[in-house]
């Protein structure tokens, strides 16, 4: 007698659209070895069959680079916020729940609206300002060291993994959340943007900046790159209390 094959059982929170109600369905795939869970969505967009046997719709999910570098995917997995694209099956327990972030807005099934954290970004000015679209040659060099610690803050991908762990982001507070204020910080950092950061420190002392985080560090724990956020967080604290009183003496 031919041996059973083995199967992969995953239990995902459905929802047809923003003001619908969630359901729970369950499916089974046939087991592969180094499947990541974005491999196993595509088996179930293939053949939509509930596990009791019932056609469903395709599974809706948002995915792009499947290299950990775009932050499209990030779900909950087994209740904590990962990239499907590099969360593998051999190293998830089972049943493998799947559910929407918690923290955005529900757009259909898995995929949520991250706008808000790029709305966040424009609000501390998160860009270089350059003036023309000319050649102005070679910027000024920054420190190696410098540069070494400034790229590490460079790898954020909006993922929300932080802001999805944060107790601050929630629908009773305007936290911007650690995403954006350690973008601020990276900016800051370099020789040109600096002329400018009084543009990004004075949003981080409006409601929702830097004095609304109530330094759980869930963030730093939750990032999938590894970002020093809570150095970031602790520098722009002290950052923004130097400008505050600048500014204070000034007036």
């Amino acid at each position: 007698m031919a041996e059973q094959q083995k199967t992969i059982r995953f239990k995902i929170r459905r929802q047809d659209g923003p003001d619908k109600q969630s359901r729970w369905e369950e499916f089974d795939i046939p087991y592969r070895e180094k499947l990541n869970v974005i491999s196993c969505l595509m088996e179930i967009q293939k053949k939509p069959v509930t596990s009791e046997g019932k056609k469903t719709t395709p599974v809706v999910w948002e995915c792009n680079c499947l290299e950990e570098v775009c932050g499209a995917c990030t779900m909950n997995i087994n209740g904590q916020g990962k990239q499907a694209c590099s969360a593998l099956i051999d190293q998830l327990p089972q049943p493998i729940v799947l559910e929407p972030l918690t923290k955005f807005p529900v757009v259909r099934d898995l995929m949520v609206d991250r706008q808000i954290m790029f709305d966040h970004l424009k609000t501390v000015h998160a860009w270089i300002p350059i003036d023309g679209t000319y050649n102005l040659g070679s910027g000024p060099r920054m420190a190696e060291v410098k540069r070494q610690w400034a790229y590490e803050l460079s790898k954020c991908m909006t993922c929300g993994c932080c802001m999805e762990a944060c107790p601050q982001v929630n629908s009773r507070s305007k936290f911007i959340g650690p995403s954006a204020i350690s973008q601020v910080r990276l900016f800051n950092a370099h020789p040109t943007g600096e002329m400018n950061k009084h543009e990004r420190l004075e949003p981080l002392l409006d409601e929702g900046g830097i004095a609304d985080c109530g330094n759980s560090q869930n963030c730093v724990r939750a990032c999938p790159k590894e970002i020093p956020l809570t150095t970031s967080l602790a520098d722009l604290n002290r950052e923004t209390n130097k400008f505050a009183l600048d500014r204070w003496l000034r007036k």
